[in-house]
């Protein structure tokens, strides 16, 4: 091989081969994670609604 041609594969990345299992798996910690994103979500809106009592909408303008 040349100079020119190494050079030309140096930056070439090798793309990765995910077996089922493999996605499965992935799949299962990306909805773990989505859950427990929204669950902390809904945990800090319950939480600030409280802290702020249930007076808010009825406050003077």
């Amino acid at each position: 091989m040349t100079e020119e041609n190494d050079e030309g594969r140096r930056h070439e990345i090798e793309t990765p081969h995910w077996t089922e299992e493999q996605l499965k798996k992935r799949r299962q910690r990306n909805l773990a994670i989505a859950w427990t994103l929204a669950g902390l979500i809904a945990l800090f809106f319950v939480v600030t609604i409280v802290k702020l009592g249930g007076n808010v909408a009825n406050r003077p303008i």
